[in-house]
């Protein structure tokens, strides 16, 4: 620092350059964590390592099924977000086979996951989408989609009906 120079003029330049070093650091820092919170998540789902609960869903008595029918059922997403609210609502097809043995189909076709309907008259599931048929079932009958219905695990437990529910199937 020369003699004329007063330690003013010098000040403010060191503070600059303090305060832009300190700056870049906070964004980079700031800039990891944002970058750490979307990628963790993101690398464990692709990896399987974060498994979605499955339980056990009551649809409904034993009762309220007749054999050879088949039925929408709504229940619980096993895993709502707390901002769900009512999508946190989904549903399966449920046919009563006998006395003790159901199957239960997801409601999204394995094409573009829209909602089938079922046509009791014609024994058939229709995605009215994109017109992709299912069979009774659930195979494929014709159209788009490239698999069978997704089914759901049921079960008769002390006289009620029950749907192991999984998330949506991601198709």
């Amino acid at each position: 620092m020369s003699e004329n120079a007063s330690p003013e003029a010098v000040t403010p330049d060191c503070a600059q350059i303090g305060r832009r070093r300190f700056l870049v650091r906070l964004s980079i820092t700031l800039s990891s964590i944002g970058a750490a919170l979307v990628a963790i998540p993101s690398v464990a789902f692709l990896l399987g390592i974060r498994k979605t609960p499955q339980v056990w869903q009551t649809v409904g008595r034993l009762d309220d099924f007749k054999a050879g029918s088949t039925v929408r059922v709504s229940f619980q997403d096993p895993s709502p977000l707390p901002w769900a609210g009512v999508t946190a609502q989904t549903a399966a097809w449920l046919r009563r086979v006998d006395e003790q043995q159901f199957v239960a189909f997801s409601i999204n076709c394995t094409h573009l996951g829209c909602p089938v309907r079922w046509l009791a008259n014609a024994n058939l599931f229709m995605c009215p989408c994109h017109g992709g048929v299912f069979y009774a079932d659930g195979t494929v009958a014709s159209g788009p989609p490239p698999r069978p219905l997704s089914q759901y695990p049921a079960r008769v437990y002390d006289g009620l009906v029950q749907i192991m529910a999984s998330p949506t199937p991601i198709t």
